[in-house]
């Protein structure tokens, strides 16, 4: 896929590495020369100097081609406008846009933007994943899809711990996608990655299966009913 990444801080940064380990091609839009700089010195030229907000800037970085628009900057009304002018003067099928005040979530879901991460809710979400009792935390919901994005914490005792991704028998509909292991630089999941202890894995899986996920790969049995 063609992905747009609308902000080039740490956040656009290290985003645009991982869709680039995955295979995306992708585009960063940053107004700050420095930050511009690095990221092509550091990733190659893939970083174009420039407002993203702007008709103009968004036109000369192809958005009409592009799959999906994600807007990580560090405001708000940046990344709403963004994420608006790439759907409705582009025709881009999705936009992703970041959230510093979780408050503002309905208005940008009225206004049309498909999916909308809020890092304060993310970091409450992570607060309440330290109860073990909370093994399964929710990222984002994918809209109209009844898809969920989800992260799920490797337990000791999980039956998931040394066993090859392949070898795992998950719900329908269900695919881990991406690994947190501490110490180490996200990485994309394969069919022979082995899952060790106090892992996180991102994970896509539908609402309903998603007790089933949990089960599988904490080692907790799924809740009744």
């Amino acid at each position: 896929m063609y992905i747009i990444v609308v902000g080039g801080g740490k956040v656009g940064y290290y985003l645009a590495k991982a869709l680039l380990a995955e295979g995306h091609e992708v585009l960063v839009l940053e107004k700050d020369h420095s930050r511009c700089d690095r990221i092509n010195e550091e990733l190659g030229s893939i970083c174009m100097r420039g407002d993203g907000c702007e008709a103009a800037i968004l036109k000369e970085a192809g958005t009409g081609r592009a799959d999906m628009l994600i807007a990580v900057t560090d405001g708000d009304e940046d990344n709403l406008v963004a994420c608006q002018v790439a759907k409705h003067m582009f025709n881009v099928s999705r936009t992703i846009a970041r959230l510093s005040n979780p408050k503002n979530e309905t208005i940008f879901k009225k206004l049309g933007i498909d999916c909308t991460v809020s890092s304060t809710n993310l970091i409450l979400e992570h607060i309440e994943l330290e109860v073990p009792t909370h093994p399964l935390m929710h990222l984002l919901k994918l809209r109209e899809s009844n898809m969920e994005l989800v992260e799920i914490r490797i337990s000791r005792g999980s039956p998931a711990v040394g066993k090859h991704v392949s070898a795992l028998k998950l719900p329908p509909d269900s695919m881990l996608v991406l690994l947190l292991r501490h110490g180490q630089r996200p990485q994309a999941i394969r069919i022979d990655t082995v899952l060790e202890a106090d892992d996180q894995v991102l994970a896509v899986t539908k609402s309903d299966q998603e007790e089933a996920l949990r089960a599988v790969l904490s080692g907790q049995p799924a809740k009744a009913g």
